[in-house]
C-alpha cells in the first residue's frame, strides 16, 4: 500500500491542512485514500458512528477523502484538563488521566502497539494512506517517547515530507535544522520539503531553496501561498462541536470541503504534485 507522511518543522506549520489537501487530491484521482494521525492533542473532538472519539481534524481529513471518520484514524487523543492534567482517549474511549510526567516506557509501548494495530486495520485493502505527524519530529527531550513522528515513519516505512511555515520567519533554518537533528535512518525517509504560507513573489526564495536542495539532497515540492479559508480549529473552545449525526444542506463539513477545494485551486501551479505522487513508491 502507498504511504506518505507530512511532518512539520514546528507545531502549526500547516500539517493538518496539507494532509487534508493531499487526501483530497488523491481522492479526486480516484484512489481509495485514508488519513491517519497516531496521536493528537485537541480540545475539539468528533464522535464517530460507532461512538468513538477522535480529533476534529482527522474527521475533516476523512471527509476530504470522501469517507466517514472512524476511530482508528486517530487512535490516541490527548485532551488537556488544566492544572497539568490531561485525559488519554485510546482507540476512541477514555483510558487514563495523567499529570506532568505521567507516562512511563511501559505505557509508551502499550500505546505504540495500539497505534500500529489501528494503522494496520485502517489501511487494510486501501490504495493510499496520508499520515500526519505531531508537533516537531526533533524534540530531543521527547524522542524516546515518540509515537507519532519518525518512530511511526520507521515502523511503517513511510516517505516523509517536511513542511515549514515561512509566515513565522526562519523557515530555511527550521527545515535544515530539523534535517540535521535527525539520524541517518530518519534522513533516509525524508524525500522533500514544502514552504507554506508565503506572501509575494516566490522567485525571491530561489537561491535559498537551491541551497537547501543541495545540502539536503532532496527537492522543494512547492511554495504554497498564504490563503485564508475555513477549517476546523483543534484547540478553539468556542468552535461549535459537531458529531456524526450532523447532516443537511447547512452542514459545516460541506463548507469546509468546499473551501478546501478552493484552496487546492489557489495552490495549483505552486507545488509539484507529480513529484509528490512519485514519492509514495520511493520507500
Amino acid at each position: 500500500m502507498r504511504k506518505l507522511m507530512v511532518q512539520g518543522v514546528t507545531s502549526g506549520a500547516g500539517k493538518t491542512t496539507l494532509t487534508a489537501a493531499l487526501c483530497r487530491h488523491f481522492f479526486m484521482k480516484g484512489m481509495d485514500v485514508v488519513p491517519f494521525k497516531a496521536q493528537n492533542v485537541s480540545l475539539n473532538s468528533f464522535v464517530t458512528d460507532d461512538g468513538g472519539e477522535i480529533a476534529i481534524s482527522q474527521a475533516y481529513q476523512a471527509w476530504a477523502s470522501g469517507i466517514e471518520p472512524t476511530r482508528n484514524m486517530n487512535p490516541v487523543l490527548i485532551k488537556p484538563k488544566g492544572s497539568g492534567q490531561c485525559q488519554i482517549v485510546l482507540d476512541g474511549r477514555p483510558w487514563k488521566d495523567i499529570g506532568r510526567g505521567g507516562t512511563n516506557q511501559e505505557m509508551i509501548e502499550e500505546i505504540r502497539s495500539h497505534i500500529l494495530r489501528s494503522f494496520d486495520d485502517l489501511c487494510l485493502g486501501r490504495d493510499m494512506v496520508v499520515i500526519e505527524g505531531m508537533g516537531s519530529p526533533v524534540e530531543m527531550n521527547l524522542k524516546d517517547r515518540d509515537v507519532s513522528n519518525m518512530w511511526l515513519a520507521k515502523a511503517v516505512r513511510s516517505p516523509v515530507v517536511l513542511v515549514g511555515d515561512i509566515e513565522k520567519g526562519g523557515v530555511f533554518a527550521g527545515i535544515y535544522g530539523t534535517y540535521l537533528l535527525m539520524d541517518e535512518e530518519e534522513r533516509d525517509l525524508l524525500k522533500g520539503f514544502v514552504i507554506n504560507r508565503f506572501r509575494g513573489d516566490a522567485s525571491i526564495l530561489g537561491a535559498g531553496i537551491e541551497e537547501l536542495e543541495s545540502r539536503m539532497e532532496m527537492p522543494c515540492l512547492g511554495v504554497l501561498p498564504y490563503v485564508r479559508f475555513s477549517s476546523p480549529q483543534e484547540d478553539s473552545m468556542d468552535l461549535r462541536q459537531i458529531s456524526g449525526g450532523v447532516r443537511g444542506e447547512g452542514d459545516v463539513r460541506q463548507r469546509w470541503i468546499k473551501e478546501l477545494d478552493g484552496l487546492l485551486e489557489k495552490w495549483e501551479g505552486t507545488w509539484d504534485l507529480s513529484k509528490v505522487e512519485g514519492l509514495v513508491d520511493r520507500v
